[in-house]
């Protein structure tokens, strides 16, 4: 049996979730179970969601006070593993994941693997997992032996193809009222997207550093990233300086991305920065300083100032989707 915890974001199910419960059920088919989805709070539209993404069996929390504390949440994934009996944990390696694994891990004496790429390589009883290690520069290939074994899966690493499968629903109540949470929220604050997709689970990114010159020319990038359907992004120097939002700092110390197109504008591209980017399909590079070191990992490079190819490629961008039409 594999368990697999799901988040709801903005009424939906969050995308890196139903990432894991097709990588969840892809587990099953090999080792011959079944997945066993666990979220709090859903609707019958998310429950329709879970299912078509390979749930058999989905354990319908109702824990209003859950929210972020994840200590609660480690305690309720460790009554939904008795309860399903599940011999392998899938989370997404994402905020939760990172607090939830490691505790759920040491509490059930379990092999975590966190960051995996790939489906495990079953190997008898042990799995061999798949991840990226030295900030994306390498890969390494982990072995679990331990019976529970738990896999945090890096997000945008698996495709979710939605079938017509529906899902056993169950509504389940752990008892954490013996749990002492260290954790007390004070305040939650949702970052304004504006529509756009959150930058972990973003296909699209275009992202502009400090060759953009001031935040009065971000203009252009919006415009850029909505003739795409894109989320915006930046290096860190922006975020430091003000001229966006931290929460759009993609990087090393920032957000670690994976989308399918990354489209850096005016971008050095440092170490750091590549750290968080380069686990990206496509990247596309535009910049005017023909030695910066990002196009060494770029797959497509634009040699030129920023302020005349980003709006003749937006008007491109326009052009080809009105013939679409």
């Amino acid at each position: 049996m594999v368990l697999v915890f799901t988040e709801i974001n903005k009424n939906r199910i969050k995308k890196s979730s139903l990432e894991c419960v097709q990588y969840a059920a892809k587990i099953a088919a090999l080792t011959g179970g079944n997945v066993t989805a666990l979220v709090n709070q859903a609707s019958a539209e998310h429950l329709e969601e879970l299912g078509k993404a390979g749930a058999n069996t989905i354990l319908n929390m109702n824990i209003s006070d859950l929210g972020s504390d994840h200590i609660l949440s480690c305690a309720a994934v460790e009554h939904a593993v008795k309860h399903s009996s599940a011999k392998v944990i899938v989370f997404a390696f994402d905020i939760a994941g990172k607090a939830i694994a490691p505790r759920l891990s040491a509490r059930l004496k379990a092999g975590l693997v966190a960051g995996a790429t790939e489906l495990p390589a079953v190997n008898g009883a042990a799995f061999e997992v798949k991840k990226n290690v030295f900030s994306g520069k390498a890969n390494a290939i982990y072995s679990i032996h331990s019976e529970m074994k738990i896999i945090a899966l890096l997000p945008n690493s698996f495709p979710v193809v939605l079938s017509e499968n529906k899902a056993l629903v169950q509504e389940f109540q752990p008892d954490l009222s013996a749990v002492k949470s260290r954790i007390t929220i004070k305040e939650t604050k949702t970052n304004a997207t504006g529509g756009m997709a959150p930058l972990p689970e973003a296909d699209l990114v275009v992202s502009a550093g400090r060759g953009m010159k001031g935040p009065e020319n971000w203009g252009m990038i919006e415009e850029l990233a909505t003739s795409l359907g894109a989320t915006t992004a930046c290096s860190r120097p922006v975020a430091d300086l003000h001229w966006r939002p931290h929460h759009e700092h993609v990087g090393q110390t920032g957000v670690a991305i994976r989308p399918n197109l990354y489209i850096a504008v005016g971008i050095s591209g440092a170490i750091q920065h590549l750290a968080g980017v380069n686990g990206s399909k496509t990247i596309v590079v535009i910049n005017n300083d023909k030695e910066a070191p990002f196009f060494k990992s770029a797959d497509y490079g634009i040699i030129g100032d920023a302020f005349t190819i980003v709006p003749k490629l937006t008007e491109a961008i326009k052009k080809f989707k009105a013939h679409q039409n």
